[in-house]
């Protein structure tokens, strides 16, 4: 049976998973200036029986105060097909807990203490509305769907039917940031401040660890390399030669 995004009073709703109660406060009240309902639990086992009932548009945990039960949550919704944004809080001094949450899928981070116009900023970023202009980007084999969010890759042979790609949002950001500047060698500075934001400037260790995911999902059977590393510099888009 198709699951709903929307709550009883027809709101589509954001899941909170360990978060202290002070925090699940403020964050309540800047998500209802954004017209979504939360919905707070506190134990994976609450998280799991909601997700029975509700797809939720966006999941929050709470890292510092989860630690791995956290990492082991994000990792089963994954492996559910849940592809809905997720995002952990983590410690503002702690560069291993964000990478420990980026590579069990999760799309994105929050540094604790809670900061209003960065979350708001996420918020801006990963529920932002969808438009109904069907828009496209291509790149030799590769196509991206604004609209959609969907990715496609061509066989080798050309003559098959697109292969699929399921990205995570900041996947589906990032790569929409390099199709969009094709050909041109784009420096981590630049990534991190259009696709991260101005605040995780300097952190190339996260831009790295989501180019080798999309290598990972690019790439499949042989196919060429599309994504190339400017040792020194960034990364470009461009075909492998």
């Amino acid at each position: 049976m198709p699951q709903s995004q929307y709550t009883a009073d027809g709101l589509a709703y954001v899941l909170l998973v360990g978060t202290e109660p002070g925090l699940t406060q403020r964050v309540t009240l800047d998500l209802a200036d954004r017209g979504y309902q939360t919905v707070a639990v506190e134990t994976l086992e609450q998280a799991h029986q909601r997700f029975q009932q509700l797809t939720p548009a966006m999941v929050i945990v709470d890292y510092p105060m989860l630690g791995q039960r956290g990492v082991e949550l994000c990792r089963a919704l994954r492996k559910t097909q849940f592809v809905q944004p997720i995002l952990f809080l983590v410690t503002q001094d702690s560069v291993e807990e964000r990478v420990v949450c980026l590579e069990a899928g999760a799309d994105d981070y929050l540094l604790q203490p809670y900061q209003q116009d960065s979350f708001l900023r996420l918020l801006d970023i990963y529920l932002e509305p969808q438009t109904g202009q069907r828009e496209q980007l291509f790149f030799g084999d590769l196509i991206l769907d604004l609209n959609t969010r969907q990715v496609w890759r061509s066989p080798n042979q050309g003559s098959e039917t697109p292969r699929p790609i399921e990205l995570t949002v900041k996947e589906f950001e990032l790569l929409k940031y390099l199709m969009s500047h094709p050909q041109q060698v784009l420096t981590r500075e630049q990534i991190l401040e259009n696709v991260w934001g101005n605040e995780f400037q300097g952190e190339s260790n996260v831009i790295e660890v989501y180019i080798r995911y999309l290598r990972l999902k690019i790439e499949v059977k042989g196919q060429k390399r599309l994504i190339q590393t400017v040792r020194g510099v960034g990364y470009v888009l461009k075909k492998d030669t």
